[in-house]
């Protein structure tokens, strides 16, 4: 793993190579996803069962093996261990509890000349969701897509997940039962997303569709993007601990190495002022890179998109993690609610030695669908808000567009829209 300073003068030159570290080619697999969102916009099912055919590994004989019978649902969440049953169940709770305090509210108000202005806040009326399957299943991106989408009161919730020689993940058909969905279809890749955004003989055409993927589910969305609503356009995993001398090495070290576990495109970066805490670091990293079962993915994550930079102090420190924006930040630091103010930047933001990165994924309570490869600067998390829509409310009465009319005919004078400017007029008490 580099360790590098900002004193070096090639640094700014590795730092600029961390800030390109989310440029995923979509490019380069632009015309295939294109190809294939074609394919299923003309030829729907029949489309969507060649696809199937040709990247998971069998082939549906007709429309009814596409969806997934709910008892596979139920019997796979009454065969779960008990321990993991009740563990998936608190988080369950603790995530809806915490995604019910995001509702926003519709509101009104009320002015003296009888205006009446507001917002009427509602669920949208489809919402598709995107999780990963067969070995790579990750129940807990179910327990994050849905819970939102049903605390925001969507009335019908589509699942999409990958089922490769047709043997679906056992432990994400629990969770569809644990949250009680109902509707979920054996379709992966950028067909499922294509699928959910134009409709097909079988699957709905939904409004909104969130969920993580791979780059081809990735670029899918940012096509299809306006015919639907997307919760984001995310690459691959990425975190960034800033610590300092009361930090732990050892739990430094298997916090990044939790991300770099994803996947050989995964960021680790840590950044402190203390030379002793990136040397130790290093060395525990290796430590525990020779107990991983995945650490051909770890090892080459680190050697290849991982850094250690030492800095001057904690100011330039936080700096320049704001200009990387991480995905996952952890500040391990011995006040980091004192840091937290001058943090701009981060999808989730872990405060103290004890809030790993991993608690967050599973348990705490805040959505683990996060904005990647620097998007924290714009981008937010997954939240309620992404599954629900605003109306604005307008209702004038006869007093208030005689105390306003005026002026809103004249600028639409000058805009020359004669219509708007007459509309108005017309409602005018003018002698």
């Amino acid at each position: 793993m580099i360790i590098t300073s900002t004193h070096e003068t090639t640094f700014q030159q590795q730092f600029n190579a961390l800030l390109e570290r989310g440029k995923m080619d979509i490019e380069a697999v632009g015309k295939t996803v294109q190809s294939i969102i074609d394919e299923i916009r003309r030829n729907q099912n029949s489309a969507l069962k060649a696809h199937i055919s040709r990247f998971d590994n069998w082939t549906p004989h007709d429309d009814s093996e596409l969806k997934i019978d709910v008892t596979l649902m139920q019997e796979a969440y009454e065969q779960l261990d008990e321990t993991l049953k009740a563990s998936l169940h608190l988080a369950y709770d603790r995530i809806k509890s915490y995604h019910e305090k995001q509702l926003p509210k519709s509101w009104f108000d009320t002015e003296e000349n009888g205006t009446i202005l507001g917002q009427k806040v509602s669920a949208v009326d489809c919402a598709g969701l995107y999780i990963p399957g067969g070995k790579a299943a990750y129940p807990s991106s179910l327990l994050m897509n849905v819970i939102p989408a049903q605390v925001a009161g969507v009335e019908r919730i589509v699942v999409c997940t990958p089922t490769p020689n047709n043997e679906p993940n056992a432990l994400l058909l629990a969770a569809c039962h644990l949250c009680g969905v109902t509707e979920v279809y054996k379709v992966g890749g950028a067909s499922a997303i294509a699928a959910m955004a134009y409709g097909t003989q079988s699957i709905p055409k939904v409004d909104v569709i969130s969920g993580p993927g791979n780059i081809f589910v990735a670029t899918a969305k940012k096509m299809v993007f306006g015919e639907v609503n997307i919760d984001m356009i995310a690459g691959p995993s990425e975190i960034g601990i800033l610590a300092d001398e009361s930090a732990n090495p050892n739990h430094i070290a298997i916090d990044l190495l939790s991300q770099a576990e994803h996947d050989e495109m995964a960021s680790s970066i840590l950044i402190t002022p203390s030379t002793r805490i990136a040397t130790e670091t290093e060395r525990e990293i290796e430590r525990w890179l020779q107990q991983l079962p995945r650490q051909e993915i770890a090892r080459k994550s680190i050697e290849e998109r991982g850094a250690i930079i030492v800095t001057r102090d904690m100011d330039e420190a936080v700096a320049l993690m704001n200009a990387i924006a991480p995905e996952h930040l952890e500040v391990m630091t011995q006040n980091p609610w004192e840091l937290l103010p001058a943090i701009k930047h981060a999808g989730a933001i872990f405060l103290g030695h004890y809030t790993p990165e991993a608690i967050g994924d599973y348990i705490a309570g805040p959505n683990h669908t996060l904005p990647t490869g620097g998007t924290a600067k714009f981008y937010s998390p997954l939240s309620v808000e992404n599954f629900m829509k605003k109306s604005s409310i307008i209702a004038f009465s006869s007093e208030a567009i005689n105390d306003v009319g005026a002026a809103c005919a004249r600028i639409a004078n000058t805009e020359g829209l004669t219509a708007h400017e007459q509309s108005v007029r017309v409602r005018l008490n003018l002698k």
